[in-house]
C-alpha cells in the first residue's frame, strides 16, 4: 500500500463515519477487513511512518497546550488523532505545529476546556482490530507484523525530534508556537521593566 492509497482509506474512512455516524477507527477497522492480511500490514506499516514523522519536541508542544499537559503515552494518541484529520491537515501539521490553532475542533476544544481534542487512542489499534475481525485471533496481527517486520526496525531517537524545550515556559510557548499558545494561555504579555 503506497502512502497515496493510505490517506485515500483514512478520507474514505472519515467520509463513511460521518454518513453513518459511527467513530471513525470502527469504521477504518471494517474497511481494512476487507482487504487481504498483506494490506493490512502494509496499512501498518504506513500508519507507523505517518506516526512517526509526527514524533517531534515542536508536535509535542502542541499537544501539551492543546491538551493542558501531554504525557509519552497521550502524545501517542495525539499523532494518531492527527492523522485523522487527513492528510492535508497532517501535512500542515508536520510543516507547522502551530497550525492547529486555525482547526475549528481544536479551537472549540479548547475554549471549551475539553482536553481531548485530537487524542484517539483507538486508532493506534485499528490493523490489529481489522486482522482479528478478518481471522477471528486476537493474537493473529501481531504475530504477522513480527514476520512482516524486523525487530531491529528504526525507533526515532531524541536527536530526531529537533530542539528540545520547557512546554512550561509560558513565553518560550509564545515563541514557538504563538497562535497556539494566544489560544491556550492567553496573550503573551512581555514583563514591564523596573523603573
Amino acid at each position: 500500500m503506497d502512502i497515496d492509497r493510505f490517506w485515500q482509506l483514512i478520507e474514505s474512512a472519515r467520509s463513511s463515519a460521518t454518513a453513518v455516524g459511527k467513530p471513525l477507527d470502527e469504521v477504518l477497522v471494517g474497511l481494512l477487513a476487507e482487504r487481504s492480511p498483506q494490506e493490512i500490514l502494509e496499512y501498518a506499516e504506513r500508519f507507523d511512518e505517518v506516526h512517526d514523522g509526527l514524533y517531534r519536541w515542536d508536535v509535542w508542544a502542541a499537544a501539551y497546550l492543546i491538551g493542558g499537559g501531554c504525557s509519552d503515552d497521550s502524545f501517542i494518541d495525539f499523532r494518531a488523532g492527527v492523522i485523522t484529520l487527513g492528510r492535508e491537515w497532517y501535512e500542515r501539521v508536520a510543516a507547522e505545529p502551530d497550525s492547529l490553532a486555525g482547526h475549528p475542533a481544536v479551537v472549540e476544544a479548547i475554549q471549551d476546556h475539553r482536553d481531548e481534542a485530537l487524542f484517539y487512542e483507538e486508532m493506534n489499534y485499528v490493523a490489529g482490530g481489522a486482522f482479528e475481525l478478518l481471522t477471528g485471533d486476537s493474537d493473529a496481527f501481531y504475530e504477522a507484523w513480527a514476520e512482516y517486520k524486523p525487530a531491529d526496525e528504526h525507533v526515532g531517537t531524541e536527536a530526531d525530534m529537533g530542539e528540545d524545550f520547557d512546554f512550561d515556559a509560558a513565553e518560550e510557548m509564545h515563541r514557538r508556537l504563538p497562535h497556539l499558545a494566544r489560544l491556550s494561555l492567553g496573550p503573551n504579555e512581555a514583563p514591564h521593566p523596573q523603573p
